[in-house]
C-alpha cells in the first residue's frame, strides 16, 4: 500500500455536512469570497490534522522500535496497522451512528451573508468539531507514517479534500446561472447518500489494512 491508497478517504472528509455547507456558501450573497474563505479554513485544519497524526505515529513508533530493539524485535509495522484498523472501525461506527442525521443543520440559514473571515472560521471549526473528520485525519496520518513516507506525501490527500469541497464553487464558475440545479442535486446527494459512500470507502481501506497485516504476519 502506498500513499495513493489513502486518497479515497478524502470522500469521507467532505461527504455530508461539509459538502452541504460548501453548497450553501456557493449560493450565498458573496459566493466566491465566502467559498474561498471556507476552503482556506478547511485546508489549514486538514493539513494540521494529518500532520499531527503523522508526527504522533512516528514518535510513538520510534518509542516502540526502541523498546523492541532492546527485546530483540524490531517490527512496529503490524502494531501501527492494528491502530489504523481500530481507527477505521471507530470511524465506521461513528458514520453508522450519524447516518440518520440527514438534512441541513439549522444554523445554515445564518451563513447566507457570511464574509470571508467568518467562512474561514466556519471551515476550520467544522472539521475540528466533526468526529468522522478527526478520525479520518488520524487514520491518514498514521497510515502514511507507518510506511515511513515523508510529510509531503500527506499533501495530495489535503489537496483532494479541498478540491472536493471546491466542487460547488467550480460549478458556479463554470455554469453560472445554471449552477443552481447542479448545486441542489449535489446537496441532495450529500444529505441522502453520503454515509453509504463513506462506509464503502472505509471498508475498502480496512480491507487493505487487513491484507497488510496478513502479509506482515
Amino acid at each position: 500500500m502506498n500513499f495513493l491508497t489513502v486518497l479515497p478517504l478524502a470522500v469521507v472528509m467532505v461527504a455530508g455536512t461539509q459538502l452541504v455547507v460548501a453548497v450553501f456558501l456557493a449560493s450565498s450573497d458573496r459566493p466566491r469570497a465566502a467559498s474561498l474563505g471556507f476552503l482556506s479554513g478547511a485546508g489549514l485544519v486538514v493539513a494540521a490534522g494529518v500532520t499531527v497524526g503523522w508526527l504522533l505515529t512516528r514518535w510513538v513508533g520510534g518509542l516502540v522500535a526502541d523498546a523492541s530493539a532492546v527485546a530483540g524485535r524490531v517490527d512496529r509495522g503490524p502494531a501501527i496497522d492494528l491502530v489504523v484498523l481500530a481507527l477505521l472501525v471507530s470511524l465506521a461506527v461513528v458514520v453508522w451512528a450519524r447516518r440518520n442525521r440527514a438534512g441541513p443543520p439549522r444554523w445554515l440559514g445564518s451563513i447566507e451573508r457570511a464574509d470571508p473571515r467568518r467562512a474561514l472560521r466556519l471551515g476550520a471549526l467544522l472539521f475540528v468539531a466533526t468526529p468522522t473528520d478527526d478520525l479520518t485525519m488520524a487514520t491518514v496520518g498514521a497510515s502514511v507514517a507507518r510506511r515511513d513516507l515523508p510529510w509531503w506525501h500527506l499533501m495530495p490527500f489535503v489537496l483532494l479534500t479541498v478540491l472536493l469541497l471546491a466542487l460547488p464553487l467550480l460549478a458556479l464558475l463554470l455554469l453560472g446561472d445554471r449552477a443552481a440545479r447542479a448545486l441542489t442535486r449535489m446537496r441532495e446527494w450529500a444529505e441522502r447518500h453520503a454515509w453509504i459512500v463513506n462506509e464503502i470507502v472505509i471498508a475498502f481501506f480496512a480491507l487493505l489494512t487487513v491484507l497488510d497485516l496478513i502479509r506482515s504476519g
